[in-house]
């Protein structure tokens, strides 16, 4: 196998000029290389156990035997499902989906050209609501670590006698033992939310090691002079290693100094009563001073740069890297020694200052999702693109639901605990009154979106019904079938509604905000529970403020099971793993820009892959190449078409099928993939050819403006292939969808006319006679290249 590769980069470009590659990328899910091969027998050529490149047995020293490829290529396998794929643990991953979609918010901006500080006004509203993200986790593990266990529970007598293993922090059960002072308590229970700093911190290192400090291949100086080169195609789009440890450390910081205020402010509120330690009240002032100090420095790096896409930026600010991280551990290490110095007369009564902390979080962050919904529309407006996702504004929604759902998880989680250690309701004070605000704004959430979701469910009846009679048509001079009718019509009109997820998300984020900030204004108001703060009022409202209260705290207590549950089974279940694989496959393509502890990018190590591939076969043999890609696969393929220099690119055939590139990546993305961009990549790779099906809800046409519209776009495949029962098919075809393209034989016509303009030399014109192509044109086939 070596030799054979040691052949292959050694030979000669004249006597493998001929041989033609096609290379096959899958989608979500994943597959096998025999699968992809259709043969069992495999070789892995390059790659390692995590992402490979295959080729059949027989075909491992093509490069060697040019002249048995003269009339086929040599196909090839790219297996990547291991990037997002794994055991059971990887399940922990959807536990950051807060950290995820914020992320996603971020590479949703509006299309624009020219206006830089805009733009970068934008990036940085995102890298400071990621920020409040983390900020908002660990002050969640306080509330449960410092608050409900070791401040109010060990402090009650009846709660620590309850659990036997508090009895040591408890000053009755322990008889004022050492730990048993609130200050010491405290600064041990701050070993809980430190640790999850540092998990969090560790996680992100390891996957940076392994995905942003893959350096891709490097173009030279002459692409970072080309202002029309697509910003997918910049050198450095794909090498986000700096900003990413940046913003490791300064998120890494912004953990550790939530610790410690958590820590050190109720000691300082204690030291300045009347009558109390001044020299402890001067070192309060000191360390409050100095965290936030810590503080401002660390909004200051999160805010001081962006990313570097234009050129390879190989330093690394490795002094704000190790010192940031350092200091704020130095300074949470001195705040626990200053919070559990000896204070005797201090007793832990009521909360901490929890509601200031989470009412402040949940404030800034509906000011950055308001200011930028104003920067996307400013944006959009600058350069309107109709098929844009809620008119230019799907970051802002999906940021605000990233922040509802960083919200939903805290306070589920600090709601369970709290019924965990007093189920009753007798002993604690419970946690802050607005988590249990917004539990209790779910109910009518739900109700909005049960709403809408009934609507969408006429809606795809109607459309169904409507379909019947294009279906027949669609199958003239067979015998009808009305239940085969009705269930590819059904599927149809199920497909659409992936076009209707942008007013499901719109309504959905705006009943967020509105709900959210009613939840602020009565938590700050009343300062009770809803169920409280109605009480006097009507028996209705109060009805309806206590079940939304009790139904909330269960729903979120549910959810939150459902939700670890489901993602475990994704990743032992192939088929759950299909659910999902879309969503979370669309949310870790993209770079971490906006928070360095989302989930790594597959991308980073995938896109590269791809493209090193391709230049080293179009270098060493001079010939040219058709990348096929399914689903996600196509995704990566363009990507990776990008990356390549433009003589490589032009030797390189796109064939795309079941493609998300436009239905999805171009509507939610359009700043990336919008219709400039995809046009862009038309022009520049020799020929593509585009496949999809109207049962497909994932993939769809490329929308391509004027002649590059069917040029790119072959119309919408036969799904099934047979109505009824044929000579050919006696049993009834299934209704295909989104899988298995290369079954219908539009597949093989489509790659056979790509391949035909797989010959030496110069590459063929753009728009041919038909005397070049081999293959005959089908019926249905509305253009060439």
């Amino acid at each position: 196998m070596e030799e054979a590769q040691e052949r292959a980069g050694a030979g000669g470009t004249d006597a493998r000029s001929g041989t033609a590659l096609e290379l096959l990328v899958h989608g979500v899910g994943g597959t096998t290389p025999a699968e992809m091969l259709d043969d069992p027998r495999t070789v892995r050529i390059t790659g390692d156990h995590v992402a490979a490149v295959f080729r059949r047995t027989e075909d491992a020293d093509a490069e060697s035997r040019p002249e048995d490829y003269r009339g086929r290529p040599v196909p090839e396998a790219y297996v990547w499902c291991n990037l997002t794929s794994g055991n059971g643990t990887r399940a922990l991953w959807l536990l950051l989906l807060p950290f995820m979609v914020v992320n996603i918010a971020h590479w949703m901006r509006p299309a624009a050209h020219g206006r830089i500080r805009t733009i970068r006004l934008y990036g940085l509203l995102l890298r400071l609501a990621g920020l409040t993200l983390t900020v908002l986790l660990v002050a969640a593990a306080c509330e449960v670590a410092l608050d409900l266990v070791a401040w109010q529970c060990a402090g009650t007598r009846a709660c620590a006698e309850r659990h036997s293993w508090l009895g040591f922090l408890s000053p009755v059960t322990s008889d004022g033992g050492w730990w048993s002072t609130p200050g010491r308590r405290l600064a041990l229970a701050a070993a809980v939310p430190a640790a999850l700093t540092g998990l969090l911190w560790y996680l992100s290192l390891r996957t940076w090691r392994a995905y942003e400090s893959r350096q891709p291949m490097d173009h030279g100086a002459d692409a970072e002079e080309d202002p029309r080169r697509a910003a997918l195609g910049r050198p450095g789009f794909w090498y986000g290693r700096r900003l990413v440890a940046r913003l490791r450390a300064a998120h890494t910081a912004a953990g550790l100094l939530t610790v410690a205020v958590a820590v050190g402010l109720p000691a300082a509120r204690f030291d300045r009563r009347p009558g109390g330690p001044a020299l402890l009240d001067a070192l309060g002032w000191v360390l409050l001073g100095a965290l936030a100090a810590g503080s401002v420095a660390v909004v200051a790096v999160v805010c001081r740069r962006g990313r570097s896409e234009r050129r390879l930026d190989r330093t690394l600010d490795e002094h704000l890297v190790r010192r940031l991280p350092l200091a704020a551990l130095l300074l949470f290490v001195l705040t626990l020694l200053y919070g559990g110095w000896t204070r005797p007369s201090w007793t832990s009564e009521g909360r901490l200052a929890g509601d200031a902390a989470f009412g402040g979080i949940a404030l800034v962050q509906g000011l950055l999702v308001i200011a930028l919904a104003v920067v996307a529309h400013l944006l959009h407006r600058s350069r309107p693109d109709a098929r844009a996702a809620i008119r230019g504004l799907g970051g802002p929604a999906v940021a605000m639901l990233a922040c509802a759902l960083g919200g939903v998880m805290s306070g589920g989680v600090a709601q369970r605990v709290a019924d965990w250690m007093d189920g009753t309701g007798a002993f604690l004070v419970g946690p802050p009154v607005l988590l249990t605000w917004q539990a209790s704004v779910i109910p009518p959430l739900l109700v909005v979106v049960l709403l809408m979701c009934a609507v969408l469910a006429r809606h795809t009846l109607r459309l169904a019904r409507a379909e019947r009679d294009a279906v027949e048509r669609d199958h003239p001079g067979e015998t009808g079938d009305p239940g085969r009718t009705r269930r590819i019509a059904l599927t149809r009109a199920m497909a659409t509604l992936t076009d209707r997820a942008p007013v499901l998300v719109a309504i959905t984020s705006a009943a967020t905000l509105l709900l959210g900030a009613g939840a602020l204004v009565g938590a700050l108001m009343t300062e009770k529970v809803p169920g409280e703060a109605a009480r006097g009022t009507y028996a209705v409202v109060q009805g309806a403020a206590q079940t939304a209260q009790d139904l909330g705290s269960w729903l979120i207590g549910l959810g939150f099971i459902l939700f670890v549950t489901w993602g475990r089974r994704a990743y032992k279940d192939a088929s759950a793993r299909r659910t999902i694989g879309i969503l979370w496959d669309v949310g870790t393509f993209w770079p971490r820009a906006a928070h360095p502890f989302a989930p790594p990018c597959y991308a980073e190590r995938a896109v590269p892959d791809l493209t090193w591939r391709m230049a080293t076969w179009t270098r060493a043999t001079g010939g040219r190449l058709v990348i096929s890609g399914h689903s996600q696969g196509s995704v990566l393929a363009a990507a990776a078409s990008w990356q390549l220099e433009p003589s490589a690119r032009k030797r390189v055939a796109l064939l795309t099928y079941g493609s998300p590139l436009e239905r999805l990546y171009g509507r939610w993305f359009p700043a990336h993939f919008g219709p400039d961009a995809l046009a862009s990549l038309h022009e520049e790779v020799d020929c593509w050819r585009n496949l999809h099906r109207r049962t497909d809800p994932i993939g769809g046409p490329m929308r391509l403006p004027g002649d590059a519209g069917p040029a790119v776009d072959r119309a919408p495949l036969k799904d099934p292939l047979t109505y009824g029962r044929t000579e050919l098919h006696p049993l009834p075809a299934p209704i295909l969808g989104h899988s298995d393209y290369q079954a219908d034989p539009a597949f093989a016509e489509e790659r056979g006319r790509l391949l035909a303009r797989l010959r030496p030399g110069v590459p063929a014109p753009r728009h041919t006679g038909g005397a070049e192509a081999p293959v005959p044109a089908a019926d249905d086939a509305t253009g060439d290249c």
